[in-house]
């Protein structure tokens, strides 16, 4: 395959590399490729290393694949670039305090220290059960803010303030407020004003009342105010009024703030000294103290500075990583690459006008920098603008459409703030347009979208581009569907089980909502107090009709056996042992067992919830639907399902947008927090604790009611999420909608039909992943055993005790990203690249082998004990097979060899099975060491020896 030749504007990029640049890169322009290509052409040259060089990336994948390109268009190899500064804002944060960082608390006033071993804590959940537990100790040591801890309903909410407010670079002092942090807490009432002005302003030449004074008429309703607020009249003005008078503007933005003020700096410090005093940090307090330290420490600064400094994504930065990236330049070589009409990301403060307003900020952030000291090593200078404009992926018709996207309302009377002038214009570069852009409406929305596909499939109209470049009929894997929440999409995988559709979910699964979480929460709430919530889902999953579930409830009368499990886990120390109890017992294993199980051991070892405690948490995370990163496997030919966040990136042959209705996309409004920032108008509260009136209230502030009519409501980024979804598709656009379309499907260029859904049941016929000849369905009906349950957890407990005085040996979340390495080198070595020694260890392990790797196998063993039929299953790492031989290897990251004679047991499971299945050839089993790539030979145990450990697991069950 011949290197494809960069197209003019390409060149310009890659060829043109001193100086500033601002490059508006649309979807499917090339990109990557054109940045992989400037990196190889800076590195090539003489005298300029990797580590002169930053490219900085939006997500660690992205650095991933930055770096395999980069190996394709420079004389350097991925060995050479493993630790090339090309990496996400956090990682490099991280890698500046690790070296320089150590006291960098201290420039804020704080005596604790960043040392080696402080732990970075990437789980929202996590973290949230923390915060809690600092907030409560907070409560208790700071009563003066009694009034703020009435208002608040949900504490948690200070947390996510903390981080936007460090995400702007608002940061406390011991004493105060960092640089100029007050002054953003204040607020800007000039622009406050312009936005004020602009709602105020009468509609149809002055005839008709402005848009503000309208929304107005519902001021006060179903609202608790002070006494002293104004009337909706005095307000609003008399009849005939066409505006508010202008100084309503300032009597809004006006109110005694001192004490909102103070308690925020309380928290916000207060909680950096608790994370620090807890030796962990979080992404937001990563990018604080580097910043900090790189403004306040000379000598860091000048030997983290680089010659060349690349962005990527820029439209997913924030305030803070844009003067991150200032303060890291050494030169004027600066170039940032972004689309602002795919900056979706505001949730984790991203500030689209870092990129719409680029050349205002780059000089006035270098100034706000420069202002004590010579910080930014080059003045803000006019950067040279070059636009991608040719596109690699869709048809024509699709670009089309995507502009109409961008400037389309939201919602009746709403005008976009874009206009197509904004919009750089892009030509398509397909082989051919055939594209069919098209909606559909019925009331069961979930079965229309099924039967649409089904229509689609096979269909020569919708024909897309095969591998040879000619027209082919669609198949169910090129078609993805795309929601704006999760919440849709599980609902339609629940509807596409029934017809045993082929489709798949690929993004964040809801971890606690998953059976392994639930049946583990009602465990954890019987082995806790016995509680009726859980003894309910474990008896009716165990198969006990509705009456006799009650009587047991009723009776407090409880089975034999799941009382003495009951018992059995009482006994248990550890959380983490039992979940394992739980897990072996209904045979959970794989992704998101191994992921459940290191959260809650994560969140019982990291705070010092009680088990109760972890019942809560369980509780939240069902609540708020705490999301991990999975695929549910549906075999090769599926269709996708994805939320629109998910999917940016990513590109697929059609595109069918479902849930377009009216307050699901955009969603309504969900209100706000009780204290928030928000541009112009600072740091404010929507609820206040008062004692004015007859009684002690919390009353709602009438201030906010009027400044949130003034406000932008967001619609400039559901379109922008609109046009990211459209720009998904090569070459067709589907749109499905219930009995109440959106503002969107209305304005849109679409005709929309109404159907009649039909879907017709899917016959799969041979499973379409099953790979193994030796792959073993495991039986209707619970599983025995795992070869879990069979081993002797004591002599795990021992290694954990050992794991912390052996730091080669770094825990189960190190295990679990070997293992995931292993796997993915495997099945796609070109595409998986070593992080650490082990993972060396193990590709070169793989290179020697010179049969058939099969990886993460099923297995399950079913053999007689004493007359009963028992099954014992599992999951096999690696499966080697050659011409007369078959090895089942297992990884193994353990220091030590002590735990070797239990996964002899575990081994033997499945060393039965594939020597059943291929008799005709030798059959061995082994244990591969990562941290010293030893391979230990395991003489598996004979049938009747697995069966004595039945016999005892089942005994000490009982």
């Amino acid at each position: 395959m011949t290197d494809p030749t960069p197209n003019e504007r390409q060149r310009e990029l890659i060829e043109n590399t001193e100086g500033a640049y601002l490059v508006d890169a649309g979807p499917g322009t090339g990109k990557t490729f054109a940045i992989t290509r400037r990196y190889g052409a800076i590195v090539d040259r003489d005298g300029v290393e990797p580590e002169d060089v930053l490219l900085a990336t939006f997500t660690r994948s992205a650095a991933t694949e930055m770096k395999e390109r980069i190996v394709d268009h420079s004389a350097y190899g991925l060995r050479e670039l493993a630790d090339a500064p090309i990496r996400t804002f956090h990682s490099h944060c991280h890698e500046l305090l690790g070296e320089h960082g150590y006291a960098a608390p201290t420039h804020l006033g704080i005596d604790e220290r960043i040392t080696g071993s402080t732990e970075i804590v990437d789980d929202d959940l996590i973290e949230a059960e923390r915060f809690r537990e600092f907030f409560g100790a907070f409560r208790d040591d700071h009563p003066e803010h009694a009034d703020f801890y009435r208002v608040l309903s949900e504490p948690g909410e200070l947390l996510g303030l903390i981080e936007e407010l460090a995400a702007k670079g608002v940061f406390p002092t011991t004493d105060g407020w960092y640089r100029d942090g007050e002054a953003h807490l204040d607020g800007d009432f000039e622009a406050f004003e312009e936005l004020f002005d602009a709602a105020n302003r009468p509609r149809n030449d002055g005839r008709k009342q402005s848009p503000l004074r309208e929304d107005l008429s519902r001021f006060g309703r179903d609202k608790a105010y002070t006494p002293n607020a104004p009337s909706k009249s005095e307000l609003r003005g008399g009849r005939g009024t066409k505006r508010l008078d202008d100084g309503v503007a300032r009597m809004v933005f006006d109110e005694e703030r001192e004490g909102l003020k103070s308690f925020v700096h309380d928290v916000y410090v207060e909680y950096l000294r608790f994370a620090l005093g807890r030796n962990y940090l979080n992404f937001s307090f990563l990018q604080l103290f580097a910043f900090v330290l790189l403004c306040e420490d000379r000598r860091a600064r000048e030997a983290a500075q680089f010659e060349y400094v690349m962005v990527d994504e820029f439209q997913d930065t924030s305030e803070i990583q844009f003067k991150l990236a200032l303060l890291l330049s050494g030169t004027d070589n600066f170039c940032v690459v972004g689309d602002w009409k795919q900056s979706i990301y505001s949730f984790q403060y991203a500030d689209v006008r870092n990129i719409l307003a680029f050349e205002e900020r780059l000089e006035r952030f270098t100034a706000d920098l420069d202002r004590e000291a010579d910080r930014v090593s080059f003045d803000a200078v006019d950067p040279t603008r070059i636009e991608l404009r040719e596109n690699y992926r869709s048809t024509e018709s699709v670009i089309d459409l995507s502009e109409r996207a961008i400037v389309t309302p939201a919602s009746s009377g709403e005008t976009a703030d874009a206009t197509l002038e904004d919009v750089v214009e892009l030509s398509s570069n397909a082989a051919f347009d055939n594209t069919v852009v098209e909606g559909v409406t019925h009331e069961d929305e979930h079965e229309a979208v099924l039967s649409t596909v089904q229509d689609v499939v096979g269909n020569d109209g919708y024909a897309v581009e095969g591998d040879d470049g000619e027209p082919r009929p669609p198949e169910y894997g090129d078609v993805a569907v795309f929601t704006r929440t999760r919440d849709y999409g599980r609902e339609l995988l629940d509807v596409a089980a029934e017809y045993d559709f082929p489709m798949a979910y690929d993004g964040g699964i809801e971890l606690f909502r998953t059976d392994p979480a639930k049946l583990l929460l009602a465990w954890l709430r019987i082995a806790e107090s016995d509680a009726d919530r859980g003894w309910a889902v474990v008896l009716e999953r165990a198969g006990y009709a509705f009456d006799e579930v009650d009587h047991a409830l009723e009776t407090d009368s409880y089975p034999d056996e799941p009382a003495a499990f009951r018992d059995e886990l009482r006994e248990l120390e550890s959380v983490g042992a039992l979940a394992r109890r739980v897990f072996d017992r209904y045979g959970f294993a794989g992704d998101t067992a191994d992921v459940l199980l290191d959260t809650v051991q994560s969140v019982h070892d990291s705070t010092t919830a009680t088990r109760g405690e972890l019942i809560r948490h369980i509780e939240r995370g069902i609540e708020t639907g705490h999301t991990v990163d999975a695929r549910a496997a549906a075999g090769d030919d599926a269709v996708t399902v994805q939320t629109i966040h998910a999917a940016k990136g990513l590109e697929y042959p059609i595109v069918v947008l479902a849930n377009m209705n009216e307050g699901r996309f955009p969603p309504r409004s969900r209100g706000s927090s009780v204290i928030e920032y928000r541009d112009p108008v600072g740091l404010r509260q929507r609820k206040r604790y008062s004692e004015d009136g007859a009684y002690p209230h919390v009353y709602d502030s009438w201030r906010h009611d009027v400044r949130r009519r003034c406000l932008p409501q967001g619609y400039d980024e559901e379109r922008r999420l609109l046009y990211v979804a459209v720009t998904r598709a090569e070459s067709h656009v589907l749109f499905a909608a219930g009995e109440d379309p959106n503002a969107f499907l209305d304005g849109l260029p679409v005709g929309v039909e109404e159907v009649d859904p039909t879907v017709e049941p899917f016959d799969r016929g041979e499973p379409a992943d099953a790979e193994l000849p030796f792959a073993v369905t495991t039986p209707e009906g619970p599983i025995g055993h795992t070869p879990h349950s069979l081993m002797d957890e004591s002599v795990f407990e021992e290694a954990g005790e050992r794991t912390e005085a052996e730091p080669e040996t770094r825990g189960m979340e190190f295990g679990s990203r070997v293992h995931d390495f292993a796997e993915a080198y495997a099945l796609d070595g070109d595409d998986a690249t070593p992080s650490n020694g082990d993972e060396e260890r193990v590709a070169a392990f793989l290179d020697s082998l010179p049969g058939e790797l099969h990886v993460e196998e099923p297995i399950t063993l079913p053999i007689d004990v004493d007359g009963r039929r028992v099954t014992v299953s599992g999951i096999a790492d690696l499966v080697h097979e050659t011409a007369d031989r078959v090895e089942v290897v297992d990884y193994k990251t353990d220091a030590t060899r002590r735990a070797e004679s239990e996964y002899r047991k575990q081994l033997t499971v499945y060393y039965h099975v594939l020597d059943e299945w291929f008799g005709e050839k030798r059959v061995e089993a082994s244990l591969f060491y990562t941290t010293d790539g030893h391979r230990e030979r395991i003489d598996p145990l004979a049938l009747d020896e697995l069966r004595s450990l039945v016999r005892s697991a089942e005994a000490a069950g009982d």
